[in-house]
């Protein structure tokens, strides 16, 4: 069926992804590329970016969102009722990004690697701004995460090595760049997708808002046939905790190390024989790991005992 096709049936359901959001109106995508303006139905539908939906034809340029399909390897962020809150759907890669400046805080680092284990989804780490250089101490865990196997790329929109390794990094699956607040996130955007703004204030010109709406997400093609979606609640995105128990199925070297724990549910805090704790001390642990981890497990059981009726996030 052809765009044109489609055009002469506006009742037809059918298929398509949301590729931007804002507020009551979303843009979705159809198979053969069209992006179509659609109005959501119903108060109580909840769409975000990345999500297939079923949709209508209203009119020749304008559809209505009826329901959402089934969600996987979401990405979600807490709430200050303590409760996941969905952000994007239907996503494959975290990369976290990091800079020589602002001082990168590694065990935010540690804990966007861990959320995107805790959610199923691969992840990789871009050092920005490295144009400005990079300590020794940068050095050293960039390279502790890439032995860990986190593809590790350094990157700079200012001047070399600019931004291929991360185009590589993106290529072919949906991603989110997720840092603290001046790490350049938005710059790296602008350096992989030029047209991005541009994009951002096409959609809101052509919503029923007009100029004054404000774009909450959009994704934007890439090369090499990826996707990588921008949205304000992935720039403030805060991993929501599992039970303290799955914390460390957030680690992956942590992990594997607790199947040679004399207990089986060892906490790797003061147990004897702890393998994980044995590894730290040794040195064949990297320390700072291990102290995020200690520090992920005190928030979940501070977070648990805050809000015992809370729902965790489903671990994949």
């Amino acid at each position: 069926m052809t765009p044109n096709d489609t055009a002469d049936r506006p009742s037809e359901r059918r298929v398509g992804r949301v590729v931007a959001n804002h507020g009551r109106h979303v843009e979705v995508e159809d198979p053969a590329g069209r992006r179509i303006l659609c109005r959501l139905h119903g108060r109580k539908l909840h769409v975000v970016c990345g999500d297939w939906v079923e949709w209508a034809l209203e009119s020749a340029d304008e559809g209505l969102v009826h329901g959402v399909q089934p969600r996987h390897h979401v990405l979600e962020r807490l709430s200050m009722t303590g409760k996941a809150e969905t952000v994007v759907s239907n996503l494959d890669r975290i990369v976290a990004v990091a800079a020589a400046k602002p001082s990168p805080d590694w065990q935010v680092i540690d804990r966007y690697l861990a959320g995107a284990e805790w959610a199923g989804l691969s992840a990789a780490v871009a050092f920005n701004k490295c144009d400005l250089g990079l300590s020794a101490d940068d050095e050293r865990q960039l390279d502790d995460l890439a032995a860990i196997g986190y593809p590790v790329v350094r990157v700079s929109t200012r001047s070399a090595p600019g931004v291929d390794a991360l185009a590589q990094v993106l290529a072919g699956v949906t991603s989110v760049l997720v840092g603290q607040s001046g790490t350049g996130k938005s710059s790296l955007l602008n350096a992989l997708v030029p047209h991005a703004r541009a994009t951002t204030q096409e959609i809101s010109a052509a919503s029923e808002e007009g100029r004054h709406t404000t774009t909450h997400a959009a994704m934007h093609a890439l090369p090499g046939d990826g996707r990588l979606i921008d949205s304000p609640g992935v720039r403030d995105y805060a991993p929501p905790l599992p039970v303290p128990a799955a914390v460390g199925s957030g680690f992956r070297e942590i992990h594997g190390l607790a199947a040679h724990c004399r207990f089986q549910d060892c906490r790797h805090l003061t147990e004897p024989g702890c393998a994980v704790r044995a590894a730290a001390e040794a040195g064949t642990l990297s320390q700072r790991r291990y102290a995020s981890y200690r520090h992920l497990y005190q928030l979940a059981r501070d977070f648990e005992a805050r809000f015992p009726a809370r729902r965790p996030p489903r671990l994949r």
